[in-house]
């Protein structure tokens, strides 16, 4: 399923391994090999790092709020030109986004903060 206002993103199924079905001996037993490559699968996407993905995702973000602050000027520059509905969605996609990222962002530390302190 592709959702144009996501980009790319697409819902497919995983590796059983990865959806708790089998058991840690039958994980730790397995061959590196036995997860399919992305060409395997028939996934026509490329495999990006994790760094990647924020790295992407927070461009996206900032290209969401400098939409809304050009339509923002729009709108006092030439208030006819931009219907109202139009600037009140970007906002809102705009919003939506940098809550996300901060959400995420508070993960990632908790997250680190748990690693570091396990002993």
């Amino acid at each position: 399923m592709k959702i144009p206002e996501f980009g790319t993103l697409q819902m497919t199924r995983t590796h059983e391994a990865h959806t708790g079905r089998t058991t840690l001996s039958d994980i730790a037993g397995a061959p590196q090999n036995k997860i399919p490559s992305a060409a395997e699968s028939g996934i026509a996407k490329t495999r990006m790092s994790f760094d990647a993905y924020l790295l992407d995702a927070f461009k996206t973000m900032n290209s969401q709020q400098l939409n809304v602050d050009a339509i923002g000027q729009q709108v006092l520059s030439e208030p006819d030109s931009i219907d109202a509905h139009d600037v009140a969605i970007a906002m809102a996609k705009a919003r939506m986004s940098l809550n996300l990222a901060q959400t995420v962002i508070d993960r990632i530390v908790s997250g680190w903060n748990d690693i570091t302190t396990t002993r």
